[in-house]
């Protein structure tokens, strides 16, 4: 068993999870790379697994949906078993199911809102008693402008991302006693699949009230992450940090 410290990435098989995947091992950290399904693992786990190995940590998938308690609970018995620790949970999984709130069905608010919302309950409600034991611990929520500020024909992805923010100042008060640190990340128009596939017209519009005139790359959100995961933050907690290139300002 390697004595290197282990992050827990939640969605990490693309996009912006995958790139915190990477920069988490290219710090240190042993790897738990959370999948949805066998089918996301097979079609970018177990890549981001092989690249993270490439900086000399273990690294290994673990498939679970976050908005299943069991699930969830089943996952970290797991992770615990092949790494001995967790001591870095990066809250990332996440969905949208665009619409205006006159038109949102149910289904769209409770798919979004369970995975979004509950799945970072789940992760942290059930990691956050294995840091209590451990007695140390970063928990990184992967929130978003849009609930820091709204967006029209996102009531439901806003919701759930304005609530983690909530969350994330709870248990940062909850859980400071032990010694675990809770923060926040609140990025904005980021190059992930979600922004490949926005119209031409509406990442134009977009850019023109970005102040340095281009989306976020993952890797510069996931260099935030590494920075809270790290020694340097180690008396910040209950903040959260917004990566938008001046968009909400």
């Amino acid at each position: 068993m390697s004595f290197n410290k282990t992050a827990l990435i939640t969605g990490a098989s693309r996009g912006l999870g995958a790139a915190v995947a990477k920069r988490l091992a290219e710090d240190g950290f042993n790897i738990a790379i959370n999948c949805h399904s066998e089918n996301s693992m097979k079609n970018g786990g177990d890549l981001v697994a092989e690249e993270c190995r490439k900086f000399g940590v273990l690294a290994e998938c673990f498939v679970a949906d976050v908005s299943k308690y069991d699930q969830c609970e089943s996952m970290i018995k797991s992770v615990k078993e092949k790494f001995g620790s967790i001591d870095c949970l990066v809250n990332n999984a996440g969905i949208t199911k665009d619409g205006l709130l006159v038109r949102m069905s149910e289904e769209a608010f409770d798919a979004v809102t369970n995975v979004n919302y509950k799945g970072v309950f789940n992760m942290t409600k059930l990691v956050g008693l294995v840091m209590m034991r451990q007695k140390s611990g970063r928990i990184v929520n992967v929130s978003s402008v849009a609930g820091v500020n709204g967006n029209a024909g996102q009531f439901n992805y806003a919701a759930s991302k304005a609530g983690i923010i909530g969350m994330t100042k709870t248990a940062a008060k909850e859980l400071g006693i032990r010694g675990i640190l809770v923060n926040a990340v609140a990025p904005g128009f980021i190059e992930t699949d979600m922004t490949d596939a926005l119209p031409d017209k509406l990442k134009d519009e977009v850019k023109r009230h970005i102040s340095i005139k281009r989306f976020g790359k993952p890797e510069e959100v996931a260099g935030v992450v590494s920075f809270l995961c790290g020694q340097d933050a180690s008396y910040i907690s209950g903040q959260v940090i917004v990566i938008d290139g001046c968009l909400s300002m």
